[in-house]
């Protein structure tokens, strides 16, 4: 505008006059009428020593300009979904909450929300679906939000969703149902209907003062709740609840930690046998946790941890190594009797997206026959998402592994699994197990999906049997393999060699 441009003027002569010489950064038009950013140098004109005027330099910066714009917009806004990013998430919420210490009646609460089970899409669908489903979630939450709730995206598959001027923890409460409830419908991702849930954490801004960080990490903690309590679900920052809860998980990921820098771990062998006969058909591989007094354990419940906190990712990796370096030293060993050994996989491994390409390594690596090797996968893991289960076994088929579904019959998983999924094995939970001398309702199911798997072609392998009575019931049953204390329980690897060499129950059991 001419009285803009005047005062800038006058503002630029007053500068050269002062310090002889004036800079801005303006707008100017060129030829066509459009503004164009320029960058405006202004000093004296001198004739004969004497200043008689100014002259003005205009240079082009509009490419510059541009640069600028999108390096800020890259350090704000997330490039997948378009929302702003963590960094401006926590700048948002700290200047709430600098308003809200000079105003009480002010209030705010933030949601944390988390893709369940994202990295086994991840792996399934390829990086590329999966960053249009992050884009349609994005453009989901921006629907249903209210106008002035704020959604970002935290990192990989986390949003944050910023609620201001909020009454209390009731309101947030049903900020997040409304998002658990636009979940519930499918999205479209590439020509492919996927379904996917999200875990929730909520935390309000409370009487004492706290900072973005703060609020984000309390909110994190509800978060950890959510997911532990199986997803699909909100949970509510609760300090009294969430500090011995934190105190007691961190304690357990720190002798974790401790445990895997020292290697206070080894895999231990149990052996399974054929019923009919007592031969030795090959071992299960499980972890045991040694104690620096020579004590052993099971490692169960540091699996557990391992779990929770992501490390049996890495665990998972050292351990697939080691059981594919034992099954060669005993294909070397034992090359008439093709011994298979067994490998359980935890939900977060068999859902990763590198376990194929580690199994494969592994396998390449050792040049061990992958039809020795049986990947065993908890019914309970399968039940979580059917879709990308179907879907991973199939991929692991087509490298010729084989496959166990573990513990089948302990939550009682459908029966036309066995028929769906590309499962060779079917491991009957020692529940059912038990059940073999229990005349009834009980010997009647164990029987039903023994003959079940058996017509399917299935190998069943009965765990858990501590009696000669149920060995006499499975063999009547036609159960052609099984486990456990009868035989022998899970023994170290020097152990499991001699039992690899007698090849047959009877010999080992004398």
């Amino acid at each position: 505008m001419p009285g803009t441009r005047h005062h800038e003027l006058a503002m630029l002569e007053k500068e050269v006059d002062e310090q002889g010489r004036a800079s801005v950064e303006t707008v100017r038009m060129n030829k066509s009428g459009e503004p164009v950013d320029v960058a405006l140098v202004m000093g004296p004109l001198q004739v004969q020593g004497a200043s008689v005027g100014y002259v003005l330099s205009f240079r082009d910066i509009g490419e510059r300009k541009q640069v600028e714009a999108k390096v800020e917009s890259d350090a704000l806004f997330d490039v997948v979904t378009g929302l702003t990013n963590r960094a401006s998430f926590l700048i948002q919420l700290n200047r709430s909450l600098s308003r809200r210490s000079r105003r009480h009646d002010q209030n705010c609460g933030i949601l944390l929300l988390d893709l369940d089970r994202f990295e086994e899409l991840n792996g399934v669908l390829g990086k590329d679906a999966c960053d249009v489903l992050l884009f349609s979630v994005a453009e989901r939450l921006r629907t249903t939000l209210r106008p002035e709730d704020s959604p970002s995206r935290m990192d990989g598959d986390e949003f944050g969703i910023f609620v201001e001027d909020t009454l209390d923890v009731a309101d947030l409460v049903r900020v997040a149902g409304r998002v658990l409830q636009m979940m519930e419908q499918p999205f479209e991702v590439l020509g492919e209907s996927v379904r996917v849930s999200a875990s929730i954490g909520v935390a309000v801004a409370g009487a004492e003062p706290t900072t973005a960080e703060l609020l984000v990490r309390d909110a994190g903690m509800a978060l950890n709740r959510a997911r532990l309590n199986g997803g699909n679900c909100v949970e509510v920052f609760e300090r009294q609840r969430e500090t011995p809860f934190s105190s007691n998980l961190r304690d357990k990921e720190r002798d974790l930690r401790r445990v895997l820098k020292k290697q206070q771990y080894e895999v231990w062998y149990q052996p399974t046998y054929r019923l009919q006969g007592g031969k030795l058909e090959g071992f299960e591989s499980l972890l045991r946790l040694r104690h620096e007094n020579g004590a052993i354990e099971s490692f169960r419940q540091m699996l557990g941890v391992a779990e929770d906190i992501g490390l049996s990712i890495t665990l998972g990796r050292e351990i697939m190594d080691a059981v594919c370096r034992q099954l060669k030293s005993w294909a070397r060993e034992f090359p008439q009797q093709e011994l298979t050994l067994s490998l359980n996989l935890t939900e977060r491994q068999f859902y990763h997206h590198d376990m194929i390409p580690q199994m494969k390594r592994a396998l390449a690596a050792n040049a061990v026959d992958p039809s020795l090797l049986l990947f065993e996968v908890a019914e309970s893991t399968l039940n979580q998402n059917l879709e990308v289960a179907a879907l991973t076994l199939k991929r692991m088929a087509e490298c010729d592994v084989r496959i166990a579904i573990d513990n089948f019959g302990a939550r009682f998983a459908p029966l036309n699994h066995l028929a769906e999924l590309p499962i060779d094995v079917v491991k009957i939970a020692p529940k059912l197990t038990a059940g073999a001398r229990e005349p009834g309702r009980p010997a009647a199911v164990l029987e039903s999906v023994i003959h079940l798997g058996c017509a399917l072609g299935m190998q069943v392998v009965a765990q858990g049997i501590e009696t000669p009575g149920q060995l006499d019931a499975l063999c009547r049953m036609g159960c052609e393999l099984g486990q456990g204390p009868l035989f022998a329980c899970a023994v170290e690897q020097a152990k499991a060699s001699i039992l690899a060499r007698s090849g047959n129950w009877s010999l080992a059991g004398g």
